[in-house]
């Protein structure tokens, strides 16, 4: 079994799952190195769970047990470490670059390879069917968050970045409803605050689009639709990379589908930005020669 069937076992099974077995779902999930390498007893004592729980997960999973769940994740992982440590081509595309540039490279590949054919398609056609999208990022998915509002604010009205000095943001959520849209943006560890809000969203009957980095995420389990991107890093913190390739991907499919609405738009936004001088367009002069000491 590959183990991306394994991680849609997962995900397609999940709320059929008890709560015990969904935390081992949701480790297993998270860390597919962990259980490719470790033992039943090992993977359970991390998931928190008892040893039989993994057994059951497992067969909750139509395989035959631990050792069956773990085969995908330790090949996976063979595979990653001898791609890691393949020898590069002298001059290839991969000869310069470190560790981080080819997970980088490897995150922006993963928003094709985890959004089936149709899903920006139809994320973007959310977006320009509400009334009013509200986009929401917090601590490190800010700048996604800001980034999409910002585009998404030229190719159609009625945006709003979830963002106060005062923290009243949370007004701006709550005024929401049925006609609006929700964009949050949150990879682990997850914002609390960010969390909260999609909940808040969701009982409400706000609909939500999640881009976040698993399935089984909060943000993921409570939305109306999720686009998801990888985060691997080989540095301390998480990749950002995936999460901005997708956003721009996805406002891409925003500005194709949007028609002459979006294009009128672009263009009356742009001979705003020229009229009030916003952008550069002075000749730089190339500075003076110094003045050196007069020799004899």
């Amino acid at each position: 079994m590959p183990y991306r069937q394994l991680t849609h076992l997962l995900d397609q099974r999940f709320d059929a799952l008890s709560p015990e077995l969904q935390r081992a779902a949701r480790w297993v999930r998270k860390h597919p190195a962990e259980l490719g390498l470790q033992s039943m007893r090992q993977s359970a004592q991390a998931a928190n769970v008892s040893p039989a729980t993994m057994t059951r997960l497992a067969q909750a999973l139509g395989l035959d047990g631990f050792e069956a769940m773990r085969r995908p994740a330790m090949a996976a992982f063979a595979r990653s470490v001898s791609r890691a440590q393949a020898p590069v081509e002298p001059g290839g595309a991969d000869a310069a670059a470190s560790p981080l540039a080819r997970a980088q490279r490897a995150n922006v590949a993963s928003i094709g390879e985890r959004n089936p054919a149709g899903h920006l398609l139809d994320a973007a056609a959310r977006i320009l069917r509400a009334r009013h999208v509200l986009f929401l990022g917090l601590r490190a998915s800010f700048g996604i968050a800001y980034h999409l509002h910002y585009t998404c604010d030229w190719l159609r009205p009625g945006t709003q970045l979830a963002t106060d000095p005062g923290g009243a943001w949370a007004d701006r959520l709550a005024a929401l409803g049925a006609d609006d849209l929700l964009v949050a943006v949150s990879q682990a560890p997850y914002t609390v605050l960010t969390v909260d809000a999609v909940l808040h969203a969701q009982a409400s009957g706000v609909p939500v689009l999640a881009l976040t980095d698993s399935a089984l995420s909060p943000l993921a389990r409570a939305a109306t639709q999720t686009l998801l991107f990888d985060t691997a890093s080989p540095a301390f913190f998480h990749s950002m990379t995936g999460a901005q390739a997708l956003a721009e991907a996805l406002m891409d499919a925003v500005a194709q589908q949007g028609g002459d609405a979006v294009v009128q738009r672009l263009a009356a936004r742009q001979q705003q930005l020229q009229a009030a001088h916003v952008y550069w367009d002075k000749p730089v002069r190339p500075s003076p020669p110094a003045m050196g000491r007069a020799t004899a």
